[in-house]
């Protein structure tokens, strides 16, 4: 497994981690991912541990705290060999103290997460969502706290906008605070917003990503395909209005070439799909789920090959979409490239 320094830290993270989203699910969503439990668990974990897959990223909204109690109860035994991610900042009740990053709520949900995953420290943590009612020096202050008492050693944020990070980071600078080093996005052949503004950040100011969803909501696993019937077992029945929206035309389009290079390759579409993502500019890891071991494995077949330059050249276009507005102009730039230097290309 190939390791990546995750943004301008000192971590080492690999370049695929697991999402523990399949365990334990309860609810409308989860429930739909998967229910994994404590054995089933701690077989995934194994089997990623074995191909050099060490860090495993959870919420504590997903299941409301039950991911993270059933990967705590998991790694009985194994903390010491893995990285833990966890998020917060979504509402996890309905009182007005059950949502946001403000510095009680914060400081709060850390230490529920640590009692539920059984553990003294988050190795990376992520605020889930941006929340405009906290300033970002009481963000910065609370994180630092955490940091300085061993509950969190490294940390970062999930589905900002670019301005909010920026925000962030001034402040940080400011005030000689650490500042964020990772962002955890939406990011797939089927959707590539993340381009456009939040990867040139990225790469100027040393945030290395974290990718989620990188087969687009379900949708390029090779059962979806042109002139043919939505499989009844998809999720996608249960959950398409849930995750990021796609015109069929173009999600056809980008199959039809992914099936073109799998039988090129001898690779499966999903594994095509995942490689191509760890080729692109800030990404430094990859995370992908899986309800038992066949998908893992599959998953992890993505790694120790490389797509040929014409073959990842192919997706790129026919993947790209118009940039929106101000992005277009700048893309079009010969310069544009040099948004992403050398240290941070994957």
């Amino acid at each position: 497994m190939e390791y990546r320094q995750l943004g301008d830290s000192g971590l080492r993270v690999p370049v695929l981690s697991f999402g523990t989203g399949t365990f334990g699910g309860t609810g409308p969503l989860f429930s739909n991912w998967g229910t994994t439990g404590v054995d089933g668990a701690r077989h995934l974990i194994e089997l990623c541990l074995e191909a050099g897959v060490t860090l495993f990223d959870t919420a504590d909204v997903y299941s409301d705290g039950r991911s993270e109690e059933v990967l705590g109860a998991a790694l009985d035994g194994l903390r010491d060999d893995v990285l833990i991610s966890t998020k917060t900042g979504l509402p996890m009740g309905d009182g007005p103290g059950d949502w946001g990053t403000g510095r009680s709520r914060l400081l709060r949900a850390v230490e529920d997460a640590l009692g539920r995953l059984r553990t003294d420290r988050i190795d990376l943590l992520q605020l889930h969502a941006f929340d405009s009612s906290t300033p970002a020096e009481e963000v910065l202050t609370s994180i630092d706290m955490l940091i300085r008492a061993g509950k969190v050693r490294y940390w970062g944020v999930s589905n900002y906008p670019g301005w909010a990070i920026m925000e962030l980071i001034a402040a940080a600078d400011r005030h000689g605070l650490p500042r964020p080093v990772v962002h955890q996005v939406y990011y797939s052949l089927i959707g590539r917003d993340y381009e456009w503004d939040l990867m040139p950040l990225g790469a100027r100011h040393g945030i290395g990503a974290m990718v989620w969803s990188p087969l687009g909501w379900g949708r390029l696993t090779g059962k979806i395909r042109r002139n043919a019937p939505r499989p009844e077992t998809s999720r996608l029945h249960e959950t398409e209005s849930l995750g990021p929206p796609v015109d069929d035309e173009h999600l056809y389009a980008v199959v039809d070439v992914l099936e073109e290079i799998a039988a090129e390759t001898g690779r499966t579409v999903p594994q095509i799909a995942l490689n191509w993502l760890t080729r692109q500019p800030t990404v430094a890891s990859v995370i992908v789920g899986a309800r038992n071991e066949e998908q893992l494995r599959q998953n992890l077949g993505s790694m120790d090959w490389d797509l040929s330059a014409d073959q990842a050249h192919r997706l790129t276009m026919v993947s790209e979409r118009h940039a929106a507005y101000p992005g277009f102009p700048y893309r079009r730039q010969e310069g544009f490239a040099r948004l992403f230097p050398p240290m941070v290309r994957s």
